[in-house]
């Protein structure tokens, strides 16, 4: 066996041939992060048969490279960056370049602490991507939302009531970016007005409703100014646009998910998407050797505070590990107690010894945990019996 350890960095990488008694068949050399780059590492390592390549975890930056490789049909094993600090740490000098890192990398590859890489992780790449872009959409969809609320409590702060508290639908999108605010809406024609409500709520809003509209728009203590109105169409046009493609990108995460057909998807509550953030974010069960370091690595583990005969009595969650994964869980866990009565018993279970909602759900997030490592570890469908 013969070892390749390279070193990723975002403009230039490293690599270095070791074989397996130790020996540095090829020293530690830089190529670019581009199609000539690549080609220069492929040239270099070519006429070894039997390698393994290895890599850090470090992010997007290796996403290209992995993919270059893969399509090439070499053997490719990522590592935890973790493990190659420990290795650093157990150096006296504790020196870091980047051709001492390939060195720490190849060491990785003998002791065996990696994951390969197989078409499903490829998938899962592609997956996490389109999982953390949507989430970051949703909450600037969610920004934009906040600034139109805004908006209105400045021009028309009564048309919240109009629609039972909620503005953020179809009809109220429409009304809106054809009359922006009170003033706009009373001087409308009723006919017009009727035939916007009416169209766009499935018929739900009539004339009755429209009539009602321009009295509370009569009686509005809101301001005439054009300069928000502008604003409120600008963010009007912004928010169908997110919609639309967070959308796209819906389509895009089924049909991945679709593709690695994860049991993920049989835990009640768990649809396309969420089940797609955890799996994504999880990338190799295999890594995880107990339902415990899955838990540490979402962060929901608690942080222990213990000092001679002091013990802490309440414990926050160390929030370490991956913030996508535990996002996911947690709103899985707050699914998952009204949609499987076992998990709604034991939240109630918690609730009843005294714990707040938010603890009690921290216990459903943990006993979570346990039954995504056993279906994804064993690939079987969810089953409590």
């Amino acid at each position: 066996m013969v070892y390749i350890g390279i070193d990723i960095a975002k403009f230039k990488h490293f690599a270095s041939v070791v074989s397996s008694d130790g020996k540095v068949i090829v020293k530690p050399f830089p190529f670019e992060n581009s199609r000539q780059g690549f080609m220069k590492l492929v040239e270099e390592i070519e006429n070894f048969q039997d390698c393994l390549i290895g890599l850090e975890s470090t992010g997007h930056y290796a996403e290209n490279l992995i993919q270059f490789l893969y399509e090439r049909h070499y053997s490719i094993a990522v590592i935890n960056p973790i493990q190659t600090d420990s290795l650093r740490d157990s150096n006296i000098r504790k020196t870091k370049t980047d051709k001492i890192d390939t060195m720490l990398i190849v060491q990785c590859l003998m002791l065996k602490k990696y994951s390969l890489v197989s078409s499903k992780n490829i998938d899962l790449i592609k997956l996490r991507r389109l999982s953390r872009f949507r989430l970051e959409m949703v909450q600037q969809q969610t920004r934009i939302k906040t600034q139109l609320t805004a908006c209105l409590d400045i021009v028309f702060p009564e048309l919240v009531r109009f629609f039972k508290g909620n503005l953020h639908l179809k009809a109220a999108y429409a009304l809106l970016e054809k009359y922006s605010s009170a003033k706009t809406i009373r001087s409308a024609r009723i006919d017009g007005l009727t035939n916007l409500l009416y169209n766009n709520s499935h018929g739900r809003y009539s004339q009755e409703r429209a009539i009602e509209l321009k009295n509370l728009a009569k009686e509005s203590v809101g301001l005439d100014n054009p300069a928000i109105e502008l604003q409120i169409q600008c963010l009007i046009k912004q928010l169908r646009l997110y919609q639309k493609q967070i959308k796209d990108i819906d389509i895009g995460i089924m049909t991945l998910m679709e593709i690695i057909n994860s049991p993920i998807l049989t835990i009640p509550g768990v649809g396309y998407i969420l089940g797609a953030m955890i799996i994504s974010e999880i990338d190799d069960i295999k890594k995880f050797s107990n339902p415990s370091k899955l838990l540490a690595f979402s962060g929901l583990d608690p942080v222990v505070k213990q000092s001679g005969n002091f013990q802490a009595e309440h414990m926050k969650i160390s929030k370490r590990g991956s913030t996508y994964l535990r996002y996911a869980i947690y709103r899985v866990a707050f699914l998952i107690i009204y949609n499987n009565e076992t998990f709604h018993n034991y939240y109630i279970d918690k609730r009843s010894q005294g714990k707040n909602h938010r603890v009690a759900l921290g216990h459903v997030c943990n006993k979570l945990v346990r039954i995504i490592f056993k279906i994804l570890t064993d690939d079987i469908s969810f089953n409590l019996s």
